[in-house]
């Protein structure tokens, strides 16, 4: 199984498509479980998803690769080393694990910054302690990984991928990273469940790309195929990709997710891919 559990609405609210809000513990102990079942072995989350890895410790995930990210260290913090095993150690702590799979840096940005040597010499200490498998970077965009791979060798990649934003094809990432024994890991398949919603319940803010919505849905409706399946069959033909990693509110959610993924293989795809940063980065979503 190629899937991954995504689980910041473990810790928050999350997505633009959530009406259920944060999901609670009992909630949460259900979704793990089938996740489980049905052979998803990776959870992704990260030390900023409010309180994410204590849900999750308190769950029990020893079962499962976790992955988590190593948010930004702030400007005032003089001892890089202390400060980065200290988060590291206290993640690990939360979510009652013995190490690891993936650590990724939220923002790998500052790995050009002056500290950037500092940060790369510890977080490989870490590696070689043991308490860490595999070091990586999350990005916005396969560009950003132009300059960072030039510099530092990573085990693990995590880029946005979908029908709408295919720069991870695209650019030739996604073959080059394969090549390399990178691991590949790919989130927002849904654009953060954009793509589910009906097209009337889309927030009027989006409309500058109301011509994507209705060849969308047009071609959903014309081709009697669920947004969901529609979605995962395309990140998922892409076999570069290691895991693609999927958020849900609801156990619910999840088994549709499953059935999905484990079912339609679809030959060809409606071109709604966009290059508007305005819209394939929700970053962005907050301006508009």
């Amino acid at each position: 199984m190629r899937l991954a559990l995504g689980t910041a609405q473990f810790g928050m609210r999350y997505g633009i498509s959530n009406v259920s809000g944060k999901v609670g513990q009992e909630d949460g102990k259900a979704i793990l479980k089938y996740a489980a079942s049905a052979g998803i072995d990776t959870i992704d989350t990260a030390m900023a998803y409010g309180d994410s890895e204590q849900v999750l410790g308190n769950i029990g995930v020893e079962a499962f690769k976790v992955v988590t990210k190593l948010p930004e260290i702030p400007s005032h913090v003089t001892d890089v080393d202390a400060w980065v095993i200290g988060a590291v150690e206290e993640s690990v702590a939360r979510l009652g694990v013995e190490s690891l799979y993936g650590l990724l840096l939220h923002r790998p940005g500052q790995l050009f910054e002056s500290r950037g040597v500092e940060i790369m010499s510890v977080l490989r200490y870490l590696k070689g302690t043991g308490v860490v498998k595999n070091l990586g970077v999350s990005v916005f965009s396969p560009s950003e990984l132009d300059a960072l791979y030039t510099l530092y060798d990573f085990d693990i990649v995590q880029c946005p991928f979908n029908l709408v934003d295919r720069r991870l094809v695209e650019s030739g990432w996604l073959v080059r990273l394969k090549a390399a024994g990178v691991e590949v890991h790919t989130r927002s398949s849904f654009l953060q469940g954009l793509l589910l919603m009906p097209k009337k319940a889309i927030p009027i803010k989006f409309d500058a790309w109301r011509l994507l919505w209705d060849k969308w849905h047009v071609w959903l409706q014309e081709n009697q195929i669920t947004p969901t399946d529609a979605c995962l069959s395309y990140t998922l033909s892409c076999l570069e990709t290691d895991r693609v990693i999927v958020g849900v509110d609801t156990q619910d959610q999840l088994i549709e997710i499953v059935h999905a993924a484990s079912g339609i293989v679809i030959d060809s795809y409606p071109d709604i891919k966009c290059d508007s940063t305005d819209l394939i980065n929700p970053a962005n979503w907050n301006i508009l």
